[in-house]
Parts: structure tokens; sequence; C-alpha cells
């Protein structure tokens, strides 16, 4: 093993987007992955991935970093919160994200900063 950490989802969409300017510029599939390789120190195979999604999907959304945020719930609603997301499919840092966005726009318009 090389040592090498796997690229993180702001990384990865970052490298995408490079790719997409560099097709979007004309530049050819080839070349556009060398480019990428030297950019971002990668192999030339892992740089022609990033430039094939890029060509299939164009520019990607970076995903915003996040943070570990420990509260303490009731028990009853922290089930409440499980069953909800399960039964969504989606993870619970997805619901409580989206539940607390939610509440924090409409719940008092002075509080936003």
């Amino acid at each position: 093993m090389t040592g090498r950490r796997r690229a993180r989802a702001d990384e990865r969409a970052q490298r995408v987007n490079t790719a997409a300017e560099l097709l979007g510029a004309g530049m050819p599939v080839v070349q556009a992955s060398r480019a990428l390789a030297d950019r971002y120190g990668l192999s030339e195979r892992q740089a022609r991935r990033y430039v094939e999604r890029a060509h299939q999907l164009g520019p990607v959304p970076v995903p915003v970093p996040t943070v570990v945020f420990t509260v303490k719930l009731p028990a009853d609603l922290a089930r409440r919160v499980r069953a909800t997301a399960a039964a969504r499919g989606q993870p619970i840092s997805t619901l409580v994200t989206r539940a607390l966005a939610f509440f924090l726009d409409h719940a008092d318009p002075d509080a936003r900063r």
C-alpha cells in the first residue's frame, strides 16, 4: 500500500469540476487527463476517471464541510427521529439537518446571521 488516502467528497467534486472546465475549454480527453494528473498529483488512470465523470455529468456541486455536533434528546424524540429517517430511507444527519435548517429559517428571521 502506498499510504495514500482516499479523496474527500469535496476534493472529488473539485477534481470533476476542474476536468469539466478543461473539457469545456476544448481540451481533448487525453490532454485533460494528463493536466488533471499533474495538477492534483494523480495517476493518469485516476485522472481519466474524473475526466470521464465530468464528460458524463458536467460540473457537480461541491459538498459543504460538516462537523460532529452532539446533543441530548429525550428518548422518545430520538426514537421518532430514527424511525422517520429509516422510513424515508435517509441518514439521520440528513433528516436533522433539513429540520433544523427549516426551523431556523422560519422560526426567528432576526436570528439568521
